[in-house]
């Protein structure tokens, strides 16, 4: 078998990249999740050119954002809300 075969690190970076998005409101389980789609997405697109890994690093890097976003407004909401 070639080296191709063996590797699932493209498969897992569009698993995390997924459970981001679907967490973002959980910024404790989003942000890693989101982190680690992003460095085995990179990974495995530079290693083996997989489209896999390419869309595991865009799913990635959308659930970060989101989950950043939200987390951002939500502080600001809170924050907001406190002053009037």
């Amino acid at each position: 078998m070639e080296e191709k075969n063996k590797s699932v690190m493209h498969i897992s970076a569009l698993v995390l990249g997924i459970i981001s998005i679907v967490t973002a409101l959980f910024w404790y389980i989003s942000w890693p999740t989101a982190i680690m789609g992003i460095v085995f997405g990179a990974k495995s697109t530079k290693r083996m050119g997989s489209k896999l890994g390419k869309a595991g690093l865009v799913t990635g890097i959308v659930g970060l954002a989101l989950s950043l976003f939200m987390y951002i407004g939500l502080s600001l909401i809170l924050i907001l809300s406190n002053i009037y």
